[in-house]
């Protein structure tokens, strides 16, 4: 048998499977509509290994085994990613033409439930985040007055860091993109095993001077309590809420700004989709939870601006630059983030490697910019440039690209309170170009990058309330406003996903 004739035989086995891909795909769509009823996650672990063991043993020849198991793994992932596009696709066109009277939410008696479970949620969280913070805080103290001592031995910690995840992560490795795949319906679970990794590798980190931030482990603490009471309520899309309402226990019980917390969890999975209905319930999450913080002894950090902004045309303008200055800021943290996570994995896929050879270069410039400057939260920076201490052109910028760094090397941490410092530090360079407060402008700052790099519009408002005071409530507006326009490509969040008019 020549070559042609072989390629025939191909093409024909290919035409038939073919047919039998799509007769599957029939199936699927019907699989697909039944979970969109139902809540049910899209991922269901176990069901796959079954199917790809039972795979297996009907293979005949053992040398085809590996190559045909694989590839009915990649159909079933492929088959998943399909239905969350017709879960997402049913769920736009079901927004387009329901009718108000049509609506079916959820029933008084759920929402009681949700609410009472809330407390229970908020205190658990609240201890969670206080034991978390305070630790954290008294190593970031610690850390500062062994400065020397401790940041060159960050490339050890780097490597103890990621032995951990290795040993011991599994699938709690993805970190907030897990969070995220599990309110799109696209994981089932987040294990247990998170809590204690996330919080002594981002103690870690911060012990040894790593540039990161704390709320993005908060807000996994949080998911992750929450969602594990989730299996335990017949409620649709239980999953969705139970995560929603944990990430809004998890940032407000760190940072303790209740209301931007429960806007920040509502809206930050699905741009363009508010889940509203389950506002109260998380409100009280969120609100319990900074509460229980706030008396276990976590300190809020809050700056309030008195004097106000008169909103004149000339006054508009400005805050309209200023809006697109920060936008750009934040779109260009959250856009080198990921560009530098992808090169440093593609040039050292070694992570041993990659986080020691990477954190010598870090540590010695965390040492000698000012020695320790950059290092940690940025709570300093924040300090400075709303209490009118001195604040250097650069430091903005630098804050930045050693976050950047930082976390692309495998560290753990959030990106929120540095770009909290990013923001106010820049925001206090600028002020005295346009002619305005400079407290008022680092505020600004503070909020809108933010805003920008989680694509969130309603949350840095809030912050900006519950941060600086409600006197400007009207210049966080428009700033963010500005801020948000910039554009909707680019996120810290890589799992974020978009609601598109049609």
């Amino acid at each position: 048998m020549d070559l042609n004739e072989i390629r025939q035989q191909i093409d024909t086995v290919d035409n038939e499977i073919v047919a039998l891909l799509e007769e599957r795909m029939k199936l699927v769509t019907r699989v697909s509509a039944y979970k969109q009823r139902t809540g049910k996650a899209i991922y269901d672990p176990e069901r796959e290994q079954a199917l790809l063991d039972k795979v297996g043993a009907s293979v005949l020849n053992p040398e085809y085994k590996e190559a045909i198991v694989a590839s009915f793994a990649d159909i079933m992932k492929h088959s998943r990613t399909y239905q969350a596009s017709k879960l997402e696709e049913k769920y736009a066109t079901r927004m387009k033409v329901r009718q108000l009277s049509d609506s079916q939410g959820l029933s008084y008696l759920h929402l009681v439930m949700l609410s009472l479970y809330a407390i229970l949620l908020g205190v658990l969280v609240g201890l969670i985040d206080a034991v978390f913070g305070r630790v954290l805080i008294g190593l970031s103290e610690f850390r500062d007055h062994h400065l020397f001592y401790l940041v060159p031995a960050l490339p050890l910690a780097g490597l103890l860091i990621v032995y951990l995840y290795q040993k011991f992560a599994g699938k709690a490795a993805q970190g907030m993109g897990l969070i995220f795949k599990v309110g799109h319906n696209e994981e089932d679970q987040v294990p247990l095993r998170l809590i204690p990794l996330v919080t002594v590798t981002t103690w870690l980190t911060h012990l040894f001077g790593g540039s990161a931030g704390r709320e993005g482990v908060a807000v996994q603490l949080g998911a992750t309590v929450s969602h594990a009471f989730s299996r335990y309520f017949k409620l649709p899309n239980a999953s969705r809420i139970f995560l929603t309402m944990g990430m809004a226990a998890g940032f407000g019980g760190l940072f303790q700004t209740p209301i931007a917390a429960t806007f920040f969890a509502l809206e930050v999975l699905t741009l363009g989709q508010l889940s509203l209905p389950i506002l109260v319930p998380t409100l009280i999450a969120s609100f319990v939870a900074s509460t229980t913080s706030h008396l276990l002894g976590l300190e809020k950090f809050s700056h309030f601006v008195s004097e106000s902004l008169t909103i004149d045309l000339g006054t508009f303008m400005k805050l309209a630059l200023l809006g697109l200055a920060f936008g750009i800021a934040g779109n260009l943290f959250a856009y080198l983030l990921s560009l530098a996570k992808k090169k440093v994995a593609s040039l050292l896929p070694n992570p041993y490697y990659r986080v020691l050879l990477g954190s010598v270069v870090l540590t010695c410039l965390l040492l000698i910019l000012w020695k320790g400057r950059y290092t940690g939260l940025g709570t300093n920076l924040i300090a400075l440039s709303v209490g009118g201490g001195t604040i250097y052109p650069l430091d903005w910028l630098l804050k930045l690209l050693l976050t950047v760094f930082t976390l692309s090397l495998g560290f753990q941490g959030g990106e929120v309170t540095p770009l909290f410092a990013i923001g106010a530090s820049l925001g206090a360079v600028l002020a005295p170009v346009l002619g305005l407060p400079i407290p008022l402008v680092a505020g600004l700052g503070y909020l809108s990058v933010f805003g920008s790099s989680t694509n969130t519009l309603l949350a840095p408002i809030f912050i900006g309330v519950e941060v600086f005071g409600p006197a400007n409530a009207l210049p966080y507006a428009i700033v963010m406003a500005f801020a948000y326009l910039i554009n909707h490509k680019t996120s810290i969040y890589g799992q974020q996903k978009m609601l598109e008019m049609q």
